[in-house]
């Protein structure tokens, strides 16, 4: 049986709070996208070789991003990707008022990689982040980091 609001397709699925088959006014919309177009969209842009890597840097970053956010914000992005990626994101925010560029360095630590490629993996996974959640979730996120995030993570709307 399929559900109201929600259509199937191979790509993203689009989920409403609908009333009568109609979007409810106020809601927000959630996309959801599937673990393994995930990791291949990460690998693709961050040019790893294997999908194991390209999980490493999502784990990774996340769990960077996850002590850089403050209270519940990193269980509201959870939410919104698959539990397989999710996990470094759940639990209490760390309020960590780092820079951008101490973010990029404990990627590559945490990584075991050069800053050069911490870089490029962390922006790969930024990318592949904004286009899975919805622009609120996003616009939330970049609420609480500093200005120089915007190279990581965009403007406001995007």
């Amino acid at each position: 049986m399929r559900k109201q609001g929600v259509c199937n397709q191979t790509r993203a699925v689009r989920l409403f709070d609908v009333w009568r088959g109609y979007p409810m006014p106020g809601t927000r919309e959630r996309i959801y996208v599937k673990h393994d177009e995930f990791v291949a969209r990460v690998r693709e842009l961050a040019e790893l070789e294997t999908n194991e890597e390209a999980e490493r840097a999502i784990h990774v970053t996340f769990e960077t991003l996850r002590e850089r956010l403050a209270g519940n914000e990193p269980n509201n992005l959870a939410d919104q990707l698959p539990e397989e990626i999710a996990a470094p994101l759940r639990g209490e925010g760390g309020r960590n008022n780092f820079s951008l560029a101490e973010f990029y360095r404990r990627v590559g630590e945490k990584e075991g990689v050069e800053e050069p490629e911490a870089i490029r993996h962390a922006r790969a996974v930024a990318a592949v982040l904004q286009a899975a959640v919805t622009t609120g979730e996003m616009d939330d996120i970049r609420d609480q980091l500093k200005p120089e995030y915007v190279e990581l993570f965009g403007e406001p709307g995007e």
